[in-house]
């Protein structure tokens, strides 16, 4: 599950979990990145509230573009 808030320029992650038993098999992972998909498809910025969406973010400079200077500082910061 992928918690989020859309507004006409912006989608912010809230929180992401997987069920326990469906855990380390990438779901987390593929909703991340489905998420940030979409928001490029419709050119949205990308607010990462969720510390997982976070930290997949840190990991994925492909996505940096979706984020304001002042989220990819405070997430490269971490």
């Amino acid at each position: 599950m992928l918690v989020y808030r859309l507004s006409p320029d912006r989608i912010v992650l809230l929180h992401t979990e997987v069920p326990p038993p469906l855990e380390g098999k990438g779901l987390a992972a593929k909703l991340t990145r489905t998420a940030l998909d979409f928001a490029r498809a419709y050119h949205l910025r990308v607010v990462p509230w969720c510390p997982y969406a976070s930290s997949f973010l840190r990991k994925h400079r492909e996505y940096h573009d979706l984020l304001s200077a002042e989220d990819l500082q405070k997430i490269l910061s971490k």
